[in-house]
C-alpha cells in the first residue's frame, strides 16, 4: 500500500495495518510460494493502531521490527507496482486497513497486476460475487466515521452496490470470517487475516 499519512481520531496515521500484511505473508511463505510486496508508489507507512497490543503477538511484533527478517526485508524493498508483470503471479493478495479507501481506488499498477491474475477483460473482480469486509458497524464503534466521510471515498458495503457485487457481513463484527466464491476470497478484519490466506492457498492448489 501507499497511503497519504491520513489521520483517524485521535490523531494518529493510518497506513499498512501490519497484520493484514505480515500474517497473510507468513502464511504463503510457509506454503513454499515466493512472495513479492509491492505498493502503487513503492511507499508504505504503519498503521499506528495495528501495532497497539492485541493486533500482534509478542513474536510477531519482534518479526516486524527486526529490519533483517525476510518479511520485513521485503516490506522494505519498496517494490513499484509498476515495476512488476502481472502474468508472472498466481495470487493477488490485497491487504487492507483504513488506508486501503483512498489508496486502492487510484491504484492504477495495483489494478493491473490484479486484472493479469484475474484474466477476466476489464470486467470488476467482484461483479456478481459474494464478498467480505470491514463493516460499517465496526467503524461507527471505533468512532471514526466523521474522518473516513471526510475522505470522500465510499465504504466498502456502499460501494458493493456499484460494483454489482454481494456484501457479506459476520455475526460479529470482530469475528474470525471470510467469504469465498469461486477464485476470489475476502475476509472482514484483522482477526481474518490468517485464515483468509489459508483458504487463499486451498483455492489457488485446487485450480
Amino acid at each position: 500500500m501507499s497511503p497519504p499519512r491520513r489521520a483517524l481520531g485521535g490523531g494518529h496515521p493510518t497506513g499498512v495495518f501490519i497484520g493484514e500484511a505480515l500474517h497473510p505473508y507468513n502464511v504463503f511463505k510457509a506454503a513454499g510460494f515466493e512472495v513479492d510486496i509491492a505498493s502503487e508508489n513503492g511507499v508504505w507507512y504503519e498503521d499506528w493502531l495495528s501495532l497497539q497490543p492485541g493486533f500482534l503477538s509478542d513474536e510477531e511484533r519482534k518479526q516486524h521490527d527486526d529490519k533483517g527478517s525476510e518479511s520485513r526485508r521485503g516490506m522494505d524493498s519498496r517494490i513499484k507496482a509498476g515495476d512488476l508483470v502481472g502474468w508472472d503471479y498466481g495470487i493477488f493478495f490485497a491487504s487492507a486497513g483504513h488506508a486501503a479507501l483512498i489508496d486502492y481506488p487510484h491504484a492504477t499498477n495495483l489494478k493491473k497486476i490484479a486484472a493479469k491474475v484475474w484474466h477476466d477483460g476489464g470486467i470488476p473482480i467482484v461483479e456478481g460475487k459474494k464478498f467480505a469486509g470491514f463493516t460499517t458497524q465496526a467503524e461507527e464503534e471505533m468512532g471514526i466515521m466523521d474522518a473516513l466521510r471526510s475522505w470522500k471515498e465510499p465504504l466498502i458495503d456502499e460501494h458493493s452496490k456499484v460494483l454489482g457485487a454481494e456484501y457479506v457481513r459476520p455475526k460479529g463484527v470482530w469475528d474470525d470470517f471470510h467469504v469465498t466464491d469461486g477464485r476470489i476470497v475476502t475476509g472482514a478484519n484483522p482477526q481474518r487475516a490468517k485464515s483468509t490466506a489459508e483458504e487463499i492457498v486451498k483455492v489457488f492448489e485446487a485450480l
